[in-house]
């Protein structure tokens, strides 16, 4: 079973691309790794962490063990290496293989995004700037594609001939 992981800055198209990718692939189950970690107030710990990987996980192997799911992507924000090796490990112990991608765009592009997404409430001008000073770190990870004028189509095209 494939299992794709989508990661990138907040507001960089994520859901939206992950959302295409289970519409137009049967078979496919979509985690936004935010609904693993929805508490209030918001506590982004190493504790509260941990817990979002524990129930990311336990939503894969759950999954993959259902005979009409053939592939599943997560898509969520994982600025932390340590995150990220958790989450890879858990799907390897599981006996499956993730594959990674990482969405950038230019400043001009998130910004736009950032204000035509009138529906997410983390569209803040504070989340803005977090999510801007992100952008070099995303933009330097492993199998990073700038989306920067590209459709959510397209977008998702260049995610399902990665190999």
């Amino acid at each position: 079973m494939r299992v794709i992981i989508i990661n990138g800055p907040m507001g960089v198209g994520k859901t939206t691309v992950g959302k295409y990718i289970a519409e137009n692939y049967s078979g496919t189950a979509f985690i936004d790794g935010d609904w693993c970690f929805d508490l209030h107030p918001f506590v982004g710990n190493h504790e509260t962490k941990t817990m979002a990987i524990d129930n990311i996980l336990h939503m894969i192997d759950n999954y993959q063990k259902c005979s009409v799911c053939k592939m599943i992507v997560l898509v969520w924000l994982m600025d932390e290496q340590w995150v990220y090796q958790e989450i890879v490990d858990g799907i390897s112990d599981m006996g499956l293989e993730a594959q990674s991608v990482v969405l950038t765009c230019d400043k001009n592009n998130l910004i736009s995004r950032w204000e035509n997404d009138k529906t997410c409430e983390w569209r803040t001008q504070e989340w803005l700037e977090v999510s801007l000073q992100s952008l070099l770190f995303f933009s330097s990870l492993k199998n990073s594609i700038d989306t920067s004028g590209l459709t959510v189509d397209r977008t998702a095209d260049l995610i399902m001939h990665l190999s």
